[in-house]
């Protein structure tokens, strides 16, 4: 006899079966149906495999393969791998793949999220929660823990940046930060003054749990979904134009928000607070509409000209986060950053190409207009360089002629020194001063004239002859006609009669004191 499993039709559960002559014909299943082998045998389910939903002979036990992909669909191993779950929505019972991550209901069309009603499950199953933690994805702002019966003593384990919540009959009471938490009475005020918890056995107590993810949700797009209306003062015209960019979002007051917003909802996703993916959100609308209504508002009021307005987004955006935050905050909500990156002119417009066309010939009146100025500045600055130029030649030549007399004076000047250190030079050589050199040139000139010293004319006869300094010798005249020095006068001299000193010509002796005599 070969073994095979069996799904029960009421319960879904697989049962153990035999074949062959004595293998029994009925199996009772723990939920108290009676599966028929031979009747029953015949099963509907979805191939692990190729994911079709087929029917196949559950008594051919291993031997079973799928319809569609060949593949075996009956083994124990593939058995291992599926989970059973009641619909969130209906309350179906039904069978999946473990790995797989969601599962439409046949029934009412509800999408299942498997983990999460695998987890249901198990805590249903083994009673009450010992343990209550996160198990949402990033994307989700709020989170509601499946379980809602908690014994005194259960761990509570909040990550960072997050908070969680105990909420009852419309009220939400205890707010936990990051961390692990036993929860006793001391642990829960709120809860325990508004519900007195059991102190039976068990101590348990009834409440629901929400996770708050305070973490900021980033690159959050949003976009006009039609045409801002604007009117611009200038020209007198009113255009359309659409604008988009991203923000990031993030939960500043988790009790507002869970009242506001989640209400008893189980979760709040991001698609679901802001729509992405094509859906509707709670926020899109509030977003979209502020955002239309304060853009023109900004730019009416910042005076931002609409063909310039690229180089303001980040002041518009600075100030459209500002004007959002004032109503997001009264959910509990704020915008860190909100970011204009494109605005949407309205080109096809002939109203905007006839602004266009203002602006550029207003902007060409003023260009000419500047160059006309810049034109008549720079023939007066022409006119006065001019002026100050002729000054200041008329200076430099005048600088000129003053320095061009002063290099020629210098010049004589260098001369003049030049020929006297080389007259110095032939003096030195020949063995005589300048002042022997002028006294020779003025007795030369004496001697031509026929002057004596004493201004009469120069004796006839020999006389007596005397030597001059310059090295002359047998000179008769007064005066040396080689270095024209005047000829000394013969001073008497005597002898000391006390001391003996000779060749004196002084009144008195200088070594003795002695009186010249006579």
């Amino acid at each position: 006899m070969a073994r095979f499993v069996i799904a029960c039709p009421k319960c879904g559960k697989y049962v153990e079966a035999k074949t062959g002559f004595f293998a029994r014909k009925k199996i009772d299943c723990s939920c108290g149906y009676s599966i028929h082998v031979r009747t029953d045998k015949l099963a509907g389910k979805e191939c692990p495999h190729c994911g079709n939903m087929v029917v196949f002979d559950q008594s051919k036990g291993d031997q079973a393969v799928c319809p569609v992909c060949r593949e075996p669909i009956n083994t124990l191993s593939d058995q291992s791998k599926m989970a059973e779950f009641f619909c969130a929505q209906c309350g179906v019972r039904l069978q999946v793949n473990k790995a797989a991550e969601i599962y439409t209901c046949p029934v009412c069309d509800h999408v299942n999220n498997i983990q999460e009603r695998l987890t249901s499950e198990e805590i249903k199953k083994d009673g009450i929660a010992s343990v209550i933690k996160y198990e949402g994805d990033n994307e989700t702002f709020i989170w509601k823990h499946p379980m809602e019966d908690f014994n005194i003593g259960s761990q509570l384990i909040v990550h960072e940046s997050q908070e969680a919540i105990f909420f009852r009959d419309g009220q939400a009471l205890d707010l936990f930060g990051p961390g692990r938490y036993t929860l006793e009475t001391q642990q829960m005020p709120l809860l325990e003054n508004l519900y007195p918890l059991s102190s039976g056995a068990e101590r348990t107590f009834h409440s629901e749990v929400y996770y708050i993810n305070m973490a900021t949700q980033m690159g959050i797009k949003w976009g006009t979904d039609s045409k801002v209306r604007l009117f611009d003062p200038e020209s007198g015209m009113h255009l359309e134009i659409g604008a988009s960019g991203e923000f990031n979002i993030c939960v500043t007051d988790s009790r507002k928000l869970l009242l506001k917003v989640v209400g008893t909802s189980k979760s709040l996703t991001q698609s679901e607070l802001l729509g992405e993916g094509g859906k509707k959100g709670a926020f899109k609308s509030l977003v979209i509409t502020q955002a239309k209504s304060y853009l023109a508002q900004t730019i009416k009021a910042s005076g931002v000209n609409i063909l310039e307005i690229d180089a303001h987004l980040m002041e518009l955006s600075h100030a459209l986060r500002g004007l959002i935050n004032e109503s997001l905050n009264d959910y509990g909500l704020m915008m860190p950053e909100f970011f204009i990156s494109r605005i949407v002119t309205p080109d096809d417009d002939p109203h905007f190409r006839r602004m266009k066309e203002q602006y550029a010939e207003q902007y060409l009146l003023v260009r000419q207009e500047q160059i006309r100025k810049k034109e008549a500045e720079a023939a007066a600055q022409r006119k006065e360089v001019e002026a100050q130029s002729g000054a200041q030649l008329k200076r430099i030549e005048a600088l000129g002629a003053a320095d061009a007399l002063k290099i020629q004076k210098s010049a004589e000047a260098e001369s003049y020194r030049m020929q006297a250190m080389a007259e110095a030079e032939e003096m030195r050589m020949k063995g005589y001063t300048y002042q022997e050199e002028t006294s020779r040139q003025i007795g030369l000139e004496a001697m031509k004239n026929g002057i004596s010293s004493e201004g009469g004319s120069l004796p006839s006869g020999n006389g007596d002859t005397w030597a001059c300094s310059c090295g002359a010798r047998e000179l008769t005249g007064n005066f040396c006609p080689q270095c024209g020095a005047s000829k000394p006068n013969q001073a008497q001299t005597w002898d000391c009669a006390r001391c003996g000193k000779k060749g004196l010509t002084g009144n008195f002796c200088p070594e003795c004191g002695a009186k010249r005599p006579g």
